[in-house]
C-alpha cells in the first residue's frame, strides 16, 4: 500500500514538474492578468472616448421603459444600452487583442528572419 501511495505521489510530482504543465500554468496566469489591463484600457480609455464622439452617450443608461416604477414595484425596462456596451468592448477588445498579437508575431517574424540571416551569412562565410 505505501509503495502505491510512493508511485502514485512520484508520479503526480513528476507530471507537476514537468515543462509545459508548469509553462501552461504560467501562461493561464500571466493571461488572466493580461485580460484585466486589456479590459481596464477598453472600459476606462476607449468606451468613454467613444462615448464622448457619439454625443456624450453612456451607452449603459439607454433604455425602453415598458413599465414605469411604482411605490411598490420597479421599473420594468429592456436595457439594450448594456448589450450595445458589451458589443461595442467585445470589438474593442478583439481589435487590441489582434494589434497587440500582430505586433508580437510581427517582432517573431522579423528575429526569424535576422537569425536566418545570420546562419545564411555564416554558412557562407564557411564556404
Amino acid at each position: 500500500m505505501a509503495e502505491e501511495k510512493k508511485g502514485f505521489f512520484a508520479e503526480f510530482k513528476a507530471f507537476i514538474t514537468r515543462g509545459n504543465v508548469v509553462d501552461m500554468a504560467v501562461g493561464i496566469i500571466i493571461g488572466g492578468l493580461f485580460t484585466a489591463i486589456v479590459n481596464s484600457f477598453v472600459k476606462d480609455i476607449l468606451i468613454p472616448i467613444l462615448g464622448l464622439l457619439v454625443g456624450g452617450t453612456d451607452f449603459g443608461e439607454l433604455k425602453v421603459v415598458l413599465k414605469a416604477a411604482t411605490e411598490t414595484t420597479e421599473e420594468l425596462a429592456i436595457r439594450y444600452g448594456n448589450l450595445i456596451q458589451n458589443i461595442i468592448q467585445f470589438i474593442l477588445t478583439a481589435l487590441v487583442l489582434f494589434v497587440i498579437i500582430r505586433a508580437i508575431n510581427r517582432a517573431r517574424e522579423a528575429a526569424e528572419a535576422a537569425k536566418a540571416e545570420a546562419e545564411k551569412a555564416k554558412e557562407e562565410e564557411a564556404k
